[in-house]
């Protein structure tokens, strides 16, 4: 470490003490390691206009501190988006091994203060500088997320990264989720491996809200609810569409595999070029006004072109693998997550046919679905599988594959971008093939029947119903 940049920092106060209440403030580091910093920023026209931190432990921390407040004031946020230990580092001159766990700390405080802030609301850019091309891209540290950064950077746009922070749980598998405290040092390296700015949005409350405890809610009524669909509709897209414009970005890009088309009435989801990939079902919840401002860069890749992208430019996770778990069940069953948050003690119950006649008991409803066949614990002379299950008597019904067989669907809390005799298909579970339909209202003003060109095995309530115009997606439902 330069010694003289070193005594520097430590004798620099300037910027060193508490800040004023309100500013936007992060710490890193504490009792495993005994350093910790704090630093708080104040902003006005997307702007670093002061900063303050403070620091406990040993003087590389101090150090490492106050280097980071003199390098941060004055920065627009996306500048100060792309500081990191390196930085830091070049400041003091260099460092130590204690020294770069320092410089790590304060880049780490750095970005969770601007989390903080970013959680405040109100504007991140100059009101007065017109940003042309820029985009944000949502980045989980994965493979597609990364390409998607690569591409746009490569067609000459701005990026700026972002990551969501939706789920901390000790028992959750961090490394194998896609928006775990894990997963967002993961991206955050990663852009940095990258040359991109990157920030962090928080939104564990409204995900648990909106998400979780609707999960938590229809497996205790019986339903088999679909997380991702919702937590795409209703949190996590149009946050991060509303953070685009907050930074002065007029799109924001994903690595989902989908394509958008106007048919003249606005924009809709369809099919993408890799129809192995396709995730407009996923997608199926989306408003119009987000996906206007949406972009996809792998709507004309296949997964190895894009892992082919990702090798030639050297991405470090070129070969990583992928994310298969609901992001909230990562490393762990879902039966464990139910016994643990929801409130589904073990029940034991009957295993019936449809006759009523008892085969076999079980320990609790919500830990079947429609289609289920593994786990019945029961011997018969045929594959027997869950029909439906009952959250009042606690009872699972089973019957042979034929009887799961269903040719109309009730469809509840529809939404209809367009007009429902242009819906001829549907897709009941993701990556299930689209079914030939016609939709019929059914007394309320979002219920439908859904008629079915042919049966459909192991329709599930609780999961969505992608109501489609040929291979565009206009709206959508769940099933009753």
């Amino acid at each position: 470490m330069d010694s003289e940049s070193f005594e520097h920092y430590i004798e620099d106060r300037s910027r060193r003490g508490p800040a004023p209440e309100g500013w936007p403030s992060g710490a890193a580091g504490g009792a495993p390691c005994g350093d910790l910093i704090r630093v708080s920023l104040s902003v006005a026209g997307g702007r670093v206009d002061a900063v303050r931190f403070d620091a406990e432990g040993c003087a590389a921390a101090i150090a490492a501190g106050s280097a980071l407040a003199e390098s941060v004031d004055g920065l627009s946020v996306v500048d100060a988006a792309r500081l990191g230990p390196e930085d830091v580092a070049e400041a003091l001159g260099g460092l130590s091994s204690q020294g770069r766990h320092a410089a790590e700390l304060a880049a780490d405080a750095l970005h969770r203060a601007l989390t903080a802030l970013i959680a405040s609301g109100g504007s991140l850019i100059h009101a007065d500088r017109a940003v042309d091309e820029r985009v944000l891209v949502a980045m989980s540290g994965g493979v597609d997320s990364a390409v998607a950064a690569w591409l746009e950077r490569e067609r000459g746009a701005e990026v700026i990264a972002v990551t969501l922070k939706l789920w901390a749980d000790r028992h959750t598998d961090g490394e194998r989720s896609c928006c775990s405290p894990e997963a967002v040092v993961g991206a955050r390296a990663l852009a940095r491996s990258m040359r991109i700015p990157h920030l962090t949005m928080d939104l564990e409350d409204a995900f648990r809200a909106d998400v979780v405890e609707d999960f938590l809610a229809g497996h205790e009524a019986g339903r088999t609810p679909n997380p991702c669909v919702r937590c795409n509709g209703m949190v996590r897209l149009d946050a991060m569409a509303d953070l685009a414009g907050r930074l002065g970005a007029a799109r924001l890009a994903t690595g989902h595999y989908a394509r958008i088309a106007d048919d003249g009435q606005g924009p809709l989801l369809v099919a993408p070029g890799d129809r192995a990939k396709d995730q407009t079902y996923m997608l199926s919840a989306v408003s119009p006004r987000t996906l206007a401002r949406l972009r996809f860069p792998l709507a004309d890749l296949t997964k190895p072109e894009v892992r082919r992208i990702a090798a030639d430019a050297g991405l470090p996770v070129a070969s990583a693998r992928e994310s298969q778990d609901l992001c909230f069940l990562a490393g762990q069953g879902k039966r464990s997550f139910l016994a643990r948050h929801a409130r589904l003690p073990e029940r034991e119950g009957p295993v019936v046919d449809r006759s009523g006649r008892t085969l076999g008991r079980h320990r609790g409803h919500h830990n079947f679905t429609v289609g289920q066949r593994r786990g019945l614990g029961i011997a018969a002379d045929s594959p027997l599988y869950v029909l439906e299950t009952d959250a009042t008597s606690n009872r699972v019904v089973v019957g042979r594959r034929e009887q799961l067989e269903v040719d109309r669907v009730v469809v509840r809390d529809a939404v209809l971008n367009r007009d429902a005799r242009r819906v001829d298909r549907v897709r009941l579970r993701y990556r299930s093939r689209a079914l030939a339909c016609t939709v019929e209202g059914a007394g309320g003003d979002r219920e439908l029947i859904v008629r079915l060109a042919e049966p459909a095995p192991a329709v599930a309530p609780g999961q969505t119903a992608s109501l489609m115009d040929g291979e565009a997606v206009v709206g959508h439902g769940t099933i009753e």
